[in-house]
């Protein structure tokens, strides 16, 4: 029997709307008022998610923009908590997400990297048994030994990117398609993706690139306002998904006769993992 690693069961996310209090005045006089405005008026970003993902496995999500994919990823990330409904994490997050997060811009790259291991979870000693390695990965000269607060948004990336990928990943998520670097540069992401891909490391990708999620993942989650739409495998999703969104292309009134696979893939650009 398969044993996941990721459980949604009947998840719920709800964010208060804060745009009918006028200050802090406003609030302080009319408090009872407005804290039971606060608790009528949310916006739900999902409503009664399940799956599962098992160890191992490459799973991608995807849906249109504002559909709760990224609440998706912040409640598996642990940075989200849900409203209602559970959800089961076990092994350590990886975030391919915001690179660079959680690096303090005094520190210098080489701390910097000490630093962010240990945020991921890993002990002292792990990071700098990699310390080397994810140095040379990142390619960034001097500069390691500098400031993060002088790096490129560029130069952040790539030591984001260095520091998760070299230190043994259990369960990455990946938000989009990498765009890291230079063209070589990101290449050598790809490469690494490649290698995660091909072992044992849980993979869970969102993205608008069905071709991505087609070629790299096995099954596929979609999310359509804020419900789940469909889930299964990944090629049926993904053409299920492009098949929808090309419904909605018109041409001089009349509908586009495109195929959905090619209507989807047509928008990708550059190598796939």
């Amino acid at each position: 029997m398969r044993e996941p690693v990721i459980s949604f069961d009947q998840v719920y996310k709800s964010y208060p709307m804060y745009h009918h209090i006028r200050g802090i005045k406003n609030l302080m006089f009319n408090f009872p008022h407005n804290l039971k405005a606060l608790r009528r008026q949310q916006f739900e970003a999902l409503n009664n998610i399940s799956f599962e993902v098992y160890r191992g496995e490459k799973f991608g999500i995807v849906g249109y923009n504002g559909a709760g994919k990224s609440t998706t990823l912040g409640l598996i990330a642990g940075v989200l908590k849900p409203s209602s409904g559970r959800v089961v994490v076990r092994g350590r997050i990886s975030p391919l997400l915001a690179l660079g997060t959680g690096f303090h811009p005094e520190l210098n790259g080489r701390e910097n990297i000490v630093l962010n291991g240990v945020l991921l979870g890993l002990t002292r000693r792990e990071v700098l048994s990699k310390l080397d390695e994810i140095i040379e990965f990142a390619e960034l000269g001097e500069f390691i030994d500098r400031p993060i607060r002088i790096y490129s948004t560029g130069m952040m990336a790539r030591l984001g990117f260095s520091v998760v990928a070299h230190l043994d990943p259990e369960i990455l998520l990946i938000d989009e398609v990498l765009g890291v670097g230079d063209i070589r540069f990101q290449q050598k992401c790809l490469n690494k993706m490649a290698e995660f891909r091909n072992s044992g490391v849980t993979m869970v990708l969102v993205s608008h690139s069905m071709a991505s999620v087609v070629e790299i993942c096995d099954r596929a989650l979609w999310i359509q306002d804020h419900h789940v739409k469909m889930i299964g495998e990944s090629t049926k999703v993904a053409e299920a998904y492009a098949e929808a969104a090309a419904a909605d292309i018109a041409a001089s009134g009349k509908r586009k006769k495109i195929r959905p696979v090619e209507a989807a893939a047509a928008k990708v650009r550059g190598p796939l993992f």
